[in-house]
């Protein structure tokens, strides 16, 4: 595919800045550059426009540091919260993107940021709070917190576990009752029958108070 030179006149993300000598496609030039004035071709005419177009990028560079350095500062201070699917165990269905981040601060906090300028090494997989990197500038990084909440409730594991331990002893108290009962029963089903003193050689022999009281009546 054929090759042209042009000078860009605008800042093209992954391309140049303004003033940039850049190599492209021809039909890219031909079809897109020119017709949205983002570029014009190389020429020696066009070449007079070069310092024009340096100090056009200079005040916009000069723009874009100062208002990155005062979001960076307001970004720290933000907590942007994304509600996600997820199941009572809170397991994630899915997960959570740059562009989900970069939609949530729009819509939460009216901030307008590429999603290219949110780092993530990987999609956010589960729920908490992760403090993400941003690349707001050349020179300018920041951090903003992002809490991921499920739409629905969740168990929290110390909860469970400790409903689970609950449960487990009141289980235990009852069957130590149950055994408690179970030994008395037996204790009682056991214990021997009242034996009637013996009477001694020479002597009368000596009636239960039950048995007199009997008689007398």
């Amino acid at each position: 595919m054929p090759k042209t030179e042009v000078i860009l006149t605008h800042n093209i993300v992954g391309l140049g800045g303004e003033s940039d000598q850049v190599r492209v496609a021809a039909g890219y030039a031909r079809n897109y550059l020119f017709p949205q004035r983002l570029a014009i071709p190389l020429t020696q005419a066009n070449k007079r426009h070069t310092e024009a177009l340096k100090q056009k990028r200079a005040e916009r560079e000069a723009h874009e540091f100062n208002t990155m350095t005062e979001l960076s500062k307001g970004v720290q201070k933000l907590i942007c919260v994304i509600k996600v699917k997820a199941g009572e165990d809170g397991k994630m269905f899915g997960s959570v993107t740059a562009g989900m981040i970069a939609d949530e601060l729009k819509h939460q906090f009216d901030i307008t940021l590429e999603k290219r300028k949110i780092h993530l090494e990987h999609p956010l997989k589960t729920l908490g709070e992760h403090e993400i990197e941003l690349h707001l500038h050349a020179e300018v990084k920041s951090t903003l917190k992002v809490r991921v909440e499920s739409l629905t409730p969740v168990t929290a594991p110390a909860e469970a576990a400790a409903e689970t331990k609950t449960d487990e002893g009141k289980k235990a108290r009852t069957e130590k009752r149950g055994h408690g009962k179970h030994a008395e029963t037996e204790k009682v089903e056991a214990a021997p029958e009242e034996k009637k003193p013996r009477a001694v050689k020479g002597e009368k022999p000596v009636k239960a108070k039950s048995e007199k009281k009997a008689k007398a009546e």
